[in-house]
């Protein structure tokens, strides 16, 4: 089946269903994904390792598990996956291999999802744009002279291209949502402690590990099959009342919510994000 002109129609979850009804397999997507991202990716280097054949081999290894089983995926150039280079973006890890897999990339697994390869990030994760000296700049799929943004810029640019539905991020400080604004992708940081941060390794307890995309069922649908606590964390949230994928579905309730055109500096911000802010309270007021 030729499904290069359908795929980014769908975003994680219409996938998944797809695969689960038997329409496509999950070595078609595995292969589309691929093949968009040789085309794509030159342009705008949001990829930097590429671990086609192991997803290959994953794609084929047989009954369906998980809800998201057969859904192409990245994991950010900041996690640990046991036997991968795991770079941090830094010159001085660019060899490194990690010698265990961090309990969100277990889940990831789990869950169904197809890693094909790891996407960019500036070095440690710790600026807002993506430009790191030993893979260099992520460039924006909309305007490639433009910033995609950080520190998850290759996720954010890879969904907003069409490589993946959706992509592993994380955010400490902005890296998650900052990179989905300026891609124009769904970004959100879940609240400390609702999300696995372990091992020791990578349990900074300020960066929250999630992902971007393109659809808000994607979000919550990733949510549900990654949080909760694990043992040996310093501490975890309470388990959500019902699962985030059928909260989305229920009419909001009426809230208040703050809004301002002032950074955290006490400088104002540009007109377009101005504009945008402004836009988005409104649309928040009309739903109450």
């Amino acid at each position: 089946m030729d499904f290069f002109g359908e795929y980014e129609k769908y975003d994680a979850v219409g996938l998944a269903e797809l695969v689960a009804a038997n329409e496509v397999t999950p070595t078609e997507l595995v292969e589309t994904a691929i093949e968009r991202v040789e085309k794509l990716n030159p342009s705008l280097n949001a990829v930097i390792a590429k671990h086609y054949e192991r997803a290959r081999q994953q794609a084929a290894s047989g009954p369906a598990k998980g809800p998201l089983h057969g859904v192409p995926f990245l994991t950010k150039d900041l996690a640990m996956v046991e036997g991968d280079v795991a770079s941090f973006g830094s010159v001085f890890f660019r060899n490194y291999r990690a010698d265990e897999t961090d309990e969100y990339q277990k889940r990831i697994l789990k869950a169904g999802l197809i890693p094909i390869g790891r996407s960019n990030s500036p070095e440690f994760g710790l600026l807002p744009t993506t430009e790191p000296v030993l893979h260099g700049p992520t460039r924006n799929p909309w305007d490639n002279s433009l910033s995609s943004g950080g520190s998850s810029g290759g996720a954010a640019a890879a969904t907003a291209a069409g490589m993946v539905p959706m992509a592993h991020a994380s955010d400490g400080g902005g890296s998650i949502r900052i990179p989905a604004s300026v891609c124009g992708v769904l970004g959100f940081k879940p609240s400390r402690g609702l999300m696995p941060r372990f091992p020791g390794s990578v349990a900074d307890y300020l960066a929250v590990d999630l992902g971007v995309s393109r659809s808000v069922r994607d979000t919550a649908t990733l949510l549900d099959v990654t949080h909760g606590g694990v043992a040996g964390a310093a501490y975890y949230a309470p388990p959500p009342e019902r699962p985030f994928a059928s909260a989305v579905l229920s009419e909001p309730q009426s809230m208040r919510i703050a809004a301002t055109a002032i950074d955290f500096r006490g400088n104002k911000t540009g007109p377009e994000c101005v504009a945008a802010v402004e836009a988005t309270a409104a649309t928040l007021e009309t739903l109450g």
